[in-house]
């Protein structure tokens, strides 16, 4: 660091500013970069995005800006031609997360199209609605109200939705990244169709929980959602591969 004033760490060879590079690492380590909540670190994003772009391409990662949205995000390189090594991981939503999503994405397509200007949920709606698609298999309904409860904190740790009082929430628009509208139709397609198997006397019948989702369910589309975004209608979100 004596010979190059420069350098931040002994055996630096890094060319870029600390801050910048704090910035290449944001992105590196969330699985979004929100303007609103991060607005300085949007802003240098903004003006090094060719140089941050370039950093992420050399490790085969795509970076993703939606000025719309206010929302950058990570995505992995895929080829048939090049040999790529997978760095960042695809894991799918759980269930219970999987059809809380469901739900947001409905009231947020439902509250923008009536020209609502922010949509807005309480616990105890999305938890009543969500609850339908248990089946009384799937543990007791305590167990179920914790599965819920449990996504909608994730939900909010990753600012898809944000806590503006006790158990009120307003959905942001990265639903419509996490969950697009094509996907969201296939998963109320599946449903609908759970729904009128469980009306159909037999196995499957009244006894069982109307749209009741079944952990094993083959025919459940992929959960629906993975943590793997793909474009700006994206169904997932990147993370670094631990």
């Amino acid at each position: 660091m004596e010979n190059d004033p420069d350098a931040l760490f002994a055996g630096d060879r890094g060319i870029l500013d600390a801050d910048v590079r704090r910035v290449l690492v944001r992105i590196l380590q969330r699985r979004f970069l929100l303007a609103e909540s991060s607005p300085a670190e949007w802003k240098l994003l903004l003006e090094h995005q060719q140089m941050i772009e370039s950093r992420l391409n050399d490790l085969f990662v795509r970076l993703v800006v939606d000025h719309s949205r206010g929302v950058a995000y990570k995505e992995q390189v895929r080829s048939d031609e090049v040999d790529v090594p997978i760095l960042l991981k695809d894991e799918a939503y759980s269930r219970a997360e999987t059809l809380v999503l469901v739900y947001l994405r409905t009231v947020f397509q439902r509250e923008t199209t009536a020209g609502t200007a922010s949509a807005r949920v309480d616990v105890e709606e999305v938890e009543q609605t969500v609850l339908t698609y248990f089946a009384e298999t799937d543990g007791t309904r305590a167990s179920q109200q914790r599965a819920v409860r449990t996504a909608i904190a994730r939900l909010d740790r990753e600012g898809i939705i944000e806590e503006e009082s006790e158990g009120r929430y307003r959905i942001g628009p990265l639903i419509e990244i996490v969950l697009s509208a094509e996907t969201l139709r296939e998963l109320q397609t599946w449903l609908e169709e759970q729904t009128r198997d469980a009306a159909t006397p037999g196995p499957h019948g009244p006894g069982a929980s109307a749209s009741a989702v079944s952990a094993g369910d083959p025919e459940m589309p992929a959960s629906g959602v993975s943590d793997q975004p793909t474009g700006s209608d994206a169904t997932s979100q990147g993370g670094l591969l631990s």
